[in-house]
């Protein structure tokens, strides 16, 4: 038996909240390394974003009224 399937075997005999722990694990093994100018990027978008909306002056949709829209998008896109 390879050790790729042994310790796939021996994986699967963990609790269910341990596998996924190993999964995610995993998972993250495949990412790049985060690129600090684009996360530094992304907090400043996020942080202007919040400003607007402290400041009423973002365009905001109720949870509702997006939920509907991407519900029908789905059943249109399924047909």
């Amino acid at each position: 038996m390879s050790s790729r399937n042994a310790v796939l075997a021996e994986a699967l005999q963990l609790p269910p909240d341990e596998r996924a722990d190993v999964a995610k694990r995993l998972i993250a093994s495949l990412d790049d390394p985060a690129d600090e100018d684009v996360e530094t990027a992304w907090l400043a978008e996020v942080e202007r974003r919040l400003q607007d909306v402290d400041r009423g002056t973002a365009n905001v949709e109720p949870w509702d009224a997006v939920r509907e829209r991407l519900a029908r998008r789905l059943r249109t896109n399924r047909k």
